[in-house]
């Protein structure tokens, strides 16, 4: 299963967070180790819904949207979703962080889940970084690794 984090980020809203970048790239390398797993910016929503439409292999691309008004989970609970997610033959998984003002209805649509990291709102490159270490989280849980300590 290959897991993709996207962000909706326009050209112009990019900026140069070094260390948010090596923290998120040092996630994604550990990640790596349990799912091929790569980062994505899109400058637009509609960018990101084509790229999801196009990314179905032998099973379309499951899209889970963060969003404010989603679904908030446990660590172990999300671990659980992705489990099945992967049981189930979910070739690819696109977790994407959406635009400024928020995603569309049609976006939102789409979504086969709409996921919130909390009540919180993050900047987008510190929501990338959470979302990565969750993703990380989850993938040591269902390996049973004691990364993940229950607390």
């Amino acid at each position: 299963m290959k897991l993709i984090i996207a962000a909706v980020s326009p050209a112009r809203s990019r900026s140069k967070h070094s260390a948010l970048d090596e923290l998120l790239a040092d996630y994604i390398a550990r990640i790596a180790r349990y799912h091929p797993c790569e980062q994505k910016l899109f400058a637009s929503e509609s960018a990101l819904l084509d790229f999801a439409a196009k990314s179905s292999a032998r099973t379309p691309a499951h899209l889970i949207l963060l969003d404010s008004t989603g679904k908030q989970q446990s660590s172990e609970a999300f671990a659980a979703a992705l489990g099945k997610l992967r049981d189930r033959g979910t070739q690819t998984v696109l977790l994407a962080i959406g635009p400024a003002d928020g995603w569309s209805p049609t976006a939102r649509s789409r979504a086969q889940l709409l996921l919130s990291l909390g009540p919180m709102t993050l900047a987008h490159e510190l929501a990338r970084l959470v979302l990565a270490e969750q993703i990380y989280r989850a993938c040591t849980i269902l390996a049973g690794h004691p990364y993940h300590c229950g607390h």
